[in-house]
């Protein structure tokens, strides 16, 4: 079935009204009563293996408040193992998926632009009647974990406030994932250790950890964030898989990028436009036109592809730096991109997403798909700037 989408001309303003939204979301912070800690946005690197059903996703959220002692609780559908990940392991995932530059012979002259695992496994938890379980303890990086499971949200309540937290949300919530018998992962934080802004709160990032499980689907624990999000949070996904990914549904990222290639291509010299650009034309001129026909209408703040591509012995090499970056960026970042070896593979895709979620929306968890348009795969990269992508 092929997905609605909208004209140009009505995403164009909704994009505009995203960008303009200040500006990342797998876990949720317990603070102590009567002390406040929220997670205004968050960082995650998904890999999924479909062949082993193995997902892994490597998060570093960003907190700020006025607890001095709080923790985050991560579920997953079962049992988890951490590793501590490079402190800038974000930041050099950004400085390899900038764009390249837009190829000038190939566009017309535009008027305007568009704009590893440790601790030993511990007893059951003191509570004689609690159905919740402590299967291990250890510490990852300079964070203290626990994994525990529950039969009853009740139970997990009671255990997060027995050890001095406060649950900020419902036994709902809770319910939700123990339900599924997901496990959870709960870490200790010392905001002591950041910076404080201006308002003397605590602010920061915390260490990056991956997350290596059992999953039958690409999925990602959004609902148990809305507890920490005041209004809305960013959240900023790169996702290693077999082929190029996208949000489920209404999230779909072809709300904005599917407009925006096919305008870009119209600036294109027609020599220059490739036989499978050729092809994906078709499928997009098909799928504007069928929105042309739907009521359906954009999200007020839609996802956005930022980049995507299917890496190669080069992008590797890169990494290394047996081959020159091709892109500008600060020397001593190009220079720190091997802490990205043996993270990203070969053959696979990396396919970039930015989304800003409501409160309202974050009712359920993701689950990434296979990025299609009008039932057709979508296998375009997006490495070069276009005419029309945003500033």
């Amino acid at each position: 079935m092929t997905r609605p989408l909208v004209r140009f001309a009505l995403l164009a303003a909704a994009a505009a009204a995203f960008a303009a939204t200040p500006g990342r979301t797998a876990c949720c912070y317990f603070s102590a009563l009567g002390q406040d800690v929220n997670q205004p946005a968050q960082k995650a690197f998904l890999t999924w293996d479909s062949q082993e059903d193995v997902e892994s996703f490597t998060v570093q959220p960003k907190f700020e408040g006025n607890a001095r002692d709080f923790g985050m609780v991560i579920p997953t559908p079962s049992r988890p193992r951490l590793y501590e990940m490079p402190r800038d392991f974000f930041k050099e995932l950004a400085v390899f998926t900038i764009l390249r530059p837009m190829p000038l012979d190939k566009y017309k002259p535009m008027r305007a632009r568009f704009g590893a695992m440790g601790g030993a496994p511990m007893p059951a938890d003191a509570m004689k009647k609690s159905s919740v379980k402590v299967l291990e303890a250890g510490v990852v990086g300079s964070l203290d974990y626990k994994i525990v499971t529950a039969e009853r949200a009740e139970d997990l309540f009671g255990w997060l406030k027995e050890h001095k937290y406060s649950y900020s949300g419902d036994e709902k919530t809770l319910g939700f994932y123990i339900d599924k018998k997901w496990f959870f992962t709960v870490m200790k934080i010392d905001p002591m250790q950041m910076k404080k802004n201006e308002k003397g709160e605590y602010t920061g990032e915390v260490t990056p950890t991956r997350f290596t499980f059992a999953s039958t689907r690409l999925v990602y624990p959004l609902r148990i964030t809305q507890i920490s999000v005041q209004d809305q949070t960013e959240a900023l996904f790169y996702i290693q898989a077999p082929q190029k990914m996208d949000m489920p549904g209404r999230w779909t990222y072809q709300l904005t990028w599917a407009p925006m290639w096919r305008q870009a291509l119209d600036f294109a010299v027609p020599e220059k436009v490739t036989a499978q650009e050729k092809a994906w034309q078709g499928v997009v001129d098909s799928a504007l036109s069928d929105s042309g026909r739907s009521s359906a209408s954009v999200p007020s703040m839609p996802t956005r592809l930022e980049w995507a591509k299917k890496l190669d012995g080069k992008d590797l090499a890169m990494l290394d730096g047996s081959l020159k970056f091709d892109r500008q960026a600060d020397p001593a970042a190009i220079r720190d991109l091997k802490i990205l070896r043996g993270h990203l593979r070969q053959g696979q895709w990396v396919t970039k997403l930015r989304k800003v979620f409501r409160k309202a929306e974050m009712s359920q968890d993701l689950e990434f798909t296979r990025a299609t348009l009008g039932g057709k795969p979508d296998d375009m990269e997006y490495i070069y700037i276009l005419p029309t992508s945003p500033p």
